[in-house]
């Protein structure tokens, strides 16, 4: 897997010291506390989403008086790569339609790698195409 890249120290330092708490490396705590620890709003929201002694999220922190857009996005993620979470009656809002169009996105990636770190592996190189080849020319 590539470097982590993080949107800030605060992030870094959020998501190593989330995997500390919990004891747990995995693909699903990686990936869940990557995502939370994007905006400092979540970070310092984590309780509201994720119940520690039971190591479990909380869906109903989607709704608190504290999310913004941005974070209502990021938390959608995280449930999503926690277990395939999306709220019934308005799943349409777990969809990278509505998910991706925030500046959070970006980080959004390495947080679905983290998860799928077996599908989301380097791609070989492919060889630019010329132009008489892309119009089927000679």
């Amino acid at each position: 897997m590539s470097e982590i890249r993080f949107a800030s120290k605060e992030h870094e330092n959020f998501f190593f010291t989330m995997l500390h708490k919990c004891g747990n490396t995995d693909c699903y705590h990686r990936a869940f506390f990557y995502c939370v620890g994007i905006s400092d709003t979540a970070r310092n929201n984590v309780g509201r989403m994720f119940d520690f002694k039971q190591d479990c999220i909380r869906p109903e922190g989607l709704h608190e008086g504290w999310q913004t857009g941005g974070t209502v996005r990021l938390t959608r993620l995280a449930f999503n790569l926690w277990n395939g979470y999306a709220e019934q009656g308005d799943e349409r809002m777990s969809t990278p339609y509505e998910i991706f169009d925030c500046g959070y996105a970006p980080y959004f990636y390495e947080a679905i790698k983290m998860r799928y770190p077996e599908y989301c592996r380097d791609l070989p190189t492919v060889k630019a195409r010329t132009d008489s080849a892309e119009r089927g020319g000679r």
